[in-house]
């Protein structure tokens, strides 16, 4: 998208993904992978199984929602190499620069993420 300040927004896509990235790296124990991490942070705790259960699916849906959003900010980096960012990935229109700002990993524009969550919640 030609009219787009590109630069600002690789800017904070950049920061975004290196604070997900410290994100994940803290919730995982550092450089291990979160089955090991959680394994070894619930092992010593003195909560029920059930409490231990419910806190290991909080931390792994966590882990799993950073590692789509740095997937999707992957993408959106993918998108400005390659001329694309800010048209929508289904159907080519622009996507508004306001939504772009608060989203700046956003491959869609309103109406079509608007579709999306509609259909997946079916």
């Amino acid at each position: 998208m030609k009219h787009l300040d590109t630069a600002t927004f690789k800017t904070a896509l950049l920061q975004q993904r290196s604070a997900l990235l410290t994100q994940l790296s803290t919730l995982r124990g550092g450089e291990v992978g979160r089955a090991q991490a959680s394994t070894e942070h619930f092992a010593t705790r003195d909560d029920t199984p059930a409490a231990a259960n419910s806190a290991r699916d909080l931390e792994f849906a966590l882990d799993a929602h950073d590692t789509a959003e740095i997937a999707a900010i992957d993408a959106a980096l993918q998108r400005l190499m390659d001329g694309s960012y800010g048209e929508c990935v289904d159907c080519g229109a622009h996507i508004a620069e306001a939504r772009l700002k608060a989203a700046p990993e956003a491959a869609r524009c309103i109406h079509c993420q608007e579709q999306l969550e509609k259909n997946q919640h079916v």
